[in-house]
């Protein structure tokens, strides 16, 4: 996952100041916090509750593309595969 600091600033509509602060561990209102996770699950997080390991992060994973499947593998159909 590529995303810089100005983009992940952007797609939260927050600052860059803001980030920084966020990635300083600093307290920031829960509207910002759920701006700024909502734009990080757009990007590709998955945010994974506490289940007794302990909660974390984690990159979702993309379907695989039907060329890429070996026999007997099942997969997504996409309209335009049809």
């Amino acid at each position: 996952m590529q995303i810089g600091v100005r983009e992940l600033a952007d797609a939260a509509k927050v600052s860059t100041n803001t980030i920084t602060r966020f990635e300083k561990g600093e307290e920031l209102k829960e509207r910002t916090v759920d701006a700024l996770r909502t734009a990080l699950e757009a990007a590709g997080v998955e945010f994974i509750p506490e289940n007794g390991g302990g909660a974390g992060v984690r990159l979702r994973k993309s379907p695989t593309p039907r060329h890429q499947l070996r026999d007997g593998e099942a997969g997504i159909i996409e309209n335009n595969e049809m």
